[in-house]
């Protein structure tokens, strides 16, 4: 059995599903899709994702988009134990919540701030920039009193937001005035498994194209 991952080593997104699939223990068939060369837009990639965007995964009859579905998928489907993903409604409704607020809210807010700077040479946006830091302060809330971001166990919500804090870094958002995020953030690249395979080698794709972006600048 294959599961095709159509993907972009540095997008975020994308990292936060290897991390999920690594942390399951599940075996993805990589292919990789170039965005400049606009192979998102290609009839074929079209019919399995209308989106147009990645990450994309295929599992025989399934096509499934937008990456915090995809990894509680992979969990729900091929996890041998509920530890990523609880089943207890309770815990799995703090797991979700994360996830939802690193996609609506910190990573969203990010883009706001950043992708408009490299990718149309806009001004950086200081209102923009508060509303990142915001969003910091919630997550730091998040950690006051448990060692990760849904409790005191790895879930799927830390791989999302560890995808996101490590691309947040390379634009060099200030995390020290977070102590609850450094820490955090610093433990579970340790404990992520196959942290530097799924994210840490990929982020360096990322910061390469923010570096040569802003050189044009």
């Amino acid at each position: 059995m294959t599961i095709d991952f159509y993907y972009t080593p540095g997008s975020a997104p994308c990292r936060a599903v290897l991390l999920a699939a690594k942390a399951v223990g599940v075996e993805l068939n990589l292919k990789q899709i170039d965005l400049m060369k606009g192979e998102h837009l290609k009839p074929e990639y079209l019919k399995i994702n209308p989106q147009h965007t990645v990450p994309t995964l295929v599992d025989n009859d399934l096509s499934l988009a937008e990456s915090r579905a995809i990894m509680t998928y992979l969990a729900s489907q091929y996890g041998k134990n509920d530890s990523l993903y609880p089943k207890e409604p309770k815990k799995r409704a703090i797991v979700d919540q994360r996830l939802y607020f690193d996609a609506s809210t910190l990573y969203s807010r990010f883009a706001d701030y950043f992708y408009p700077v490299i990718f149309a040479g806009a001004p950086y946006d200081a209102a923009k920039l508060n509303k990142l830091e915001d969003a910091f302060k919630v997550l730091d809330s998040f950690l006051d009193k448990s060692e990760y971001v849904a409790g005191d166990k790895l879930t799927l919500a830390d791989l999302a937001l560890l995808a996101s804090v490590s691309t947040i870094e390379v634009a060099k958002i200030d995390l020290t005035p977070y102590p609850n995020v450094t820490k955090w953030f610093e433990n579970v690249k340790k404990t992520a498994p196959g942290y530097d395979e799924a994210n840490g080698k990929n982020v360096e794709h990322f910061k390469h194209m923010v570096e040569f972006l802003l050189k044009k600048k």
